[in-house]
């Protein structure tokens, strides 16, 4: 029923897919305007009123490779990097 459809992003010009699937997915919602901006421009303009996350570094209790995480590590609570965290849930 629906078919690809090429279109172009009003903020950057450039051309962007707007798919049999999405098409299908705005018609369930209700939506009747086509999309205006591509991904990268509506991500941008999504996050565009958010500060950028500080990221801190820490040493993995476990390995003792260098993590990076979203808070500010307190002293004498463990961090552990993406691995072992992974690890450490999976039990």
């Amino acid at each position: 029923m629906y078919e690809d459809k090429t279109l172009v992003c009003k903020e950057c010009g450039n051309e962007f897919v707007f798919t049999a699937g999405e098409q299908e997915f705005y018609a369930e919602r209700g939506f009747t305007n086509e999309p205006q901006r591509c991904k990268a421009c509506r991500d941008a303009r999504k996050n565009a009123g958010r500060p950028e996350r500080v990221m801190y570094t820490a040493t993995c209790a476990t390995c003792g490779a260098e993590a990076k995480v979203p808070f500010e590590p307190k002293e004498g609570r463990p961090v552990y990097c993406s691995e072992c965290f992974a690890k450490l849930n999976a039990e």
